[in-house]
């Protein structure tokens, strides 16, 4: 990233949007000054300009929630900045995975136009219990107990989707199949892994 093309305002500052690059949820809208936006390509950890306090600002410093930065992007008006990032905690200062959790709209009852949206959904979710890590989650549980438990699940759950394909059963098979996706869903977000990344690979060895 070239600084320097940046159209900071008036203010010196220019709008961060900050994005989950696992889910690809929005976590939250700040502002950067040039400082802060150098400190962040430095640090590889967003670090705002708080305009209610005047100074810089590194996510997480005291909380412990920081958001480690894997892609920075600006606009095509040079004037907004994307930024992609792997967050260790809540986004929300008042503990929510996202800032963005309330909605205007109300449930949208159309027909789903991309096939694969629950995929995203689901990646939303997993990501936001990992963040949150709410009581009673059987998913927080599972990412409390860590990476070895969460593998041993995709063995499990394989082994069910084999014995579902022995036995012919179509039913069953589509069951334990979203079973096994689930949890691999599940340990890619442990682990940190965009599903862009392993679609990448698919691409490539595919073109």
């Amino acid at each position: 990233m070239n600084i320097d093309e940046i159209k900071f305002d008036e203010k010196g500052l220019v709008p961060a949007i900050v994005q989950d690059a696992r889910s690809k949820a929005v976590l939250t809208l700040a502002y950067m000054n040039e400082e802060s936006l150098r400190k962040t390509l430095e640090m590889k950890e967003t670090v705002f300009f708080s305009r209610s306090r005047q100074e810089l600002w590194h996510k997480g410093e005291t909380s412990g929630n920081t958001q480690k930065v894997t892609d920075l992007r600006y606009d095509c008006d040079q004037d907004a900045i994307l930024v992609e990032v792997i967050p260790a905690g809540p986004a929300c200062h008042k503990g929510d995975y996202s800032c963005f959790s309330e909605s205007l709209m109300e449930e949208n009852t159309e027909p789903k136009e991309n096939r694969y949206q629950i995929i995203d959904q689901l990646q939303e979710v997993l990501a936001e219990r990992k963040a949150e890590l709410p009581e009673g989650s059987y998913t927080a549980q599972l990412f409390q107990e860590g990476v070895d438990r969460i593998a041993k699940k995709i063995g499990e759950e394989a082994g069910e989707v084999i014995i579902a394909a022995k036995n012919d059963d179509p039913e069953e098979l589509a069951l334990e199949s979203a079973d096994l996706l689930f949890h691999l869903l599940m340990l890619l977000t442990d682990r940190n892994v965009p599903l862009d990344n392993v679609l990448s690979v698919l691409e490539r060895r595919h073109s």
